[in-house]
């Protein structure tokens, strides 16, 4: 390139700026100070003992309120709750709602499970199937599953399929729902780098597609799995016995028509421990093995 260059007598056409030059003195590494700010005692101890303060905290307000109530139909206290529960776990009543429970419930996730997966992959395979997905979960997403018991009891009759039917829909919406946009979020960069890799069809999906999106797969699969589990329980409060067997909403419903106060309060109690024992024990162990071991999540 030719240089510009001015006439003689003439000042230069461009001048670049001159950057004025500081000379530090070097600090030595101890002179500096803390650079980290020291954690706290709280912030210390680990997630499961602060989650369990939580709960202590919880359970002796509960405790000390219930106590200056001193009205058992309305609220026993927690100690009372836990007699309950304890009595109801050694007869083997609590036990056998809750294994009937959880099968009834291992049906209809798996169910939606399945159906939410045939619907993702019409979705992803062509514009009408994207269509339909998204038509049928702006209808029916918002649509309670308890809603549709009275017609299921009419369809299915008194057994299980009544409630299964109730929880596939529950499952079904919110997994597609969170799969769909989760695949629709990954990146043209990773897409080209699986065609690159010659990957194609299940390979490119398993191998690309899932990875990527598995954040918003996971939490699909919480929100589907919370939406069961209460859609079971007020289920069997409102439908009672399914095939003989009655499980834990029924055991409560049971024990409210008896005036069993402390009774009813331990069969929550014991919907609440499910929720905590599958979302910390499960969830959380398949998070920290995908997406936080990925470092896609902090």
């Amino acid at each position: 390139m030719a240089e510009l260059h001015a006439p003689v007598g003439r000042p230069p056409l461009w001048d670049p700026p001159r950057r004025a030059e500081y000379v530090r003195p070097v600090v030595a590494g101890t002179d500096i100070g803390v650079v980290q700010k020291p954690l706290t005692i709280w912030q210390r101890l680990s997630s499961w003992l602060r989650k369990a303060l939580i709960l202590a905290v919880i359970a002796t307000a509960w405790e000390a309120y219930a106590r200056r109530l001193n009205n058992p139909l309305l609220l026993p206290t927690f100690s009372a709750t836990l007699e309950a529960l304890q009595a109801g776990i050694a007869s083997g009543e609590i036990p056998q709602k809750l294994a009937n429970s959880v099968r009834l419930l291992l049906k209809g996730y798996g169910a939606g499970l399945l159906l939410a997966v045939l619907f993702t992959a019409l979705a992803m395979a062509s514009r009408v199937g994207n269509d339909l997905l998204e038509t049928l979960t702006s209808a029916f997403n918002p649509l309670p599953a308890i809603a549709l018991l009275p017609l299921a009891l009419i369809w299915f009759g008194l057994g299980d399929g009544a409630i299964i039917f109730v929880l596939v829909h529950s499952v079904l919406w919110a997994v597609a729902l969170n799969t769909h946009s989760g695949f629709k979020s990954v990146s043209q960069t990773l897409r080209m780098v699986g065609r690159n890799y010659g990957l194609k069809g299940p390979r490119f999906v398993l191998l690309i597609l899932i990875p990527a999106a598995f954040p918003a797969i996971l939490t699909g699969l919480k929100i589907g799995w919370a939406f069961a589990w209460r859609t079971l329980i007020a289920a069997e409060l409102v439908f009672g016995v399914s095939s003989g067997k009655g499980g834990l909403g029924w055991y409560i419903y049971e024990n409210k028509n008896m005036l069993e106060i402390p009774a009813v309060f331990a069969g929550l109690f014991t919907v609440i421990l499910i929720g905590l024992l599958v979302e910390n024990l499960f969830f959380r162990n398949v998070e920290a093995a995908t997406v936080r071991k990925w470092g896609m999540q902090s």
